[in-house]
């Protein structure tokens, strides 16, 4: 093993700002706590909210300056002196939070999972935010049975086609809602069973259509905005919608009345708080996940790959809906 240098390249907000504000510096290299361990980061996934954390419009708010990069993969390269169940050596994947764009992070033990094979190391970098969130919303959250049917909205993005996916092994049936014609395509390449092309229509009529006017059984709305209020007029008796995020910038609101009516659930999903309150079910998420990924049953499709110096390029690149699944950092 290569000797641990004394410092490295990162990428560092020092204010909350625009994307292009974030600099590539030469910092101290992190060392491993007692209950963490210090990864030589291979590849970094870039996600929709990192961009967001950088400009100060997340709903959690780091303390300045800091390092973002919150999923990577890598080497173990130092392990701390409480932590009994790594070693040295392992190819792991993990959640860091914070500290993802640069070339090492330590990080607490139990956000750090070994993989038990080989595998392509930039792609798996991009199975914990989007796959891990898809994951915890249908499974704990939305409890997604085989005779649901499942619409994912932004459904060629991160956590939109982690969730197409993973809906797919669940055994539901899929409606998979973009906005544009080539998007539905990729949807339909990740599993969706049917599509339906924003740019030409709304959502009501043809989920009423595909559904026998019945409506859906799960919305995993990630858009929210407008697209929030046509979800809330698909939803079937006693469904479940899925509050997921906000890529289109509006935080909706709507008529309560309406779920009242229809006997439907509005349920939040935020994973990185579900993490921290039920760990022992993250790390069996997080188990089965790995899993699924190594039986290729679920998959991470890289739209495009950047280098540790572009990542401004790569944060603006996802901040503008273009991409088709992740995008990926290499340190």
């Amino acid at each position: 093993m290569s000797t641990i240098p004394e410092s490295m390249q990162a990428v560092v907000c020092e204010e909350f700002a625009p994307i292009a504000s974030l600099q590539l510096k030469t910092v101290p290299t992190p060392t491993a706590k007692a209950h963490e361990v210090l990864v030589k980061i291979s590849s970094t996934g870039v996600n929709f909210p990192d961009g967001l954390v950088v400009q100060g419009l997340y709903q959690v708010k780091p303390p300045l300056p800091f390092i973002p990069g919150s999923e990577v993969s890598g080497e173990i390269v130092a392990v701390g002196d409480k932590v009994t169940h790594l070693n040295v050596g392992q190819q792991v994947i993990a959640w860091c939070m914070l500290g993802g764009f640069a070339e090492y992070v330590s990080i607490p033990a139990t956000h750090v999972f070994p993989l038990p094979a080989p595998t392509d190391m930039d792609a798996i970098a991009g199975l914990i935010t989007a796959h891990a969130t898809a994951h915890h919303g249908l499974k704990q959250r939305a409890e997604v049975k085989p005779e649901d049917v499942v619409l994912v909205t932004g459904a060629a993005g991160g956590t939109g086609s982690a969730a197409v996916q993973i809906a797919k092994v669940m055994g539901a049936t899929v409606i998979a809602a973009c906005s544009s014609a080539e998007k539905c395509e990729f949807a339909k390449s990740q599993g969706a069973d049917h599509t339906i092309d924003l740019s030409q229509t709304e959502l009501k009529a043809p989920v009423m259509s595909l559904t026998e006017g019945r409506g859906v059984d799960v919305v995993y709305e990630c858009v929210g905005g407008a697209l929030f209020d046509q979800c809330v007029r698909t939803m079937a008796f006693g469904g479940r919608l899925l509050v997921v995020g906000f890529a289109s910038g509006e935080i909706p609101q709507f008529s309560v009345n309406l779920a009242l009516v229809k006997g439907f659930s509005v349920v939040g999903v935020f994973w990185g708080t579900f993490t921290q309150h039920q760990p022992e079910v993250f790390r069996d998420n997080m188990a089965e996940l790995i899993q699924w990924y190594m039986q290729q049953r679920v998959h991470v499709h890289v739209d495009n790959t950047f280098s540790l110096s572009e990542t401004v390029d790569a944060l603006e690149y996802v901040a503008s809906r273009k991409v088709l699944g992740k995008v990926i950092v290499k340190a």
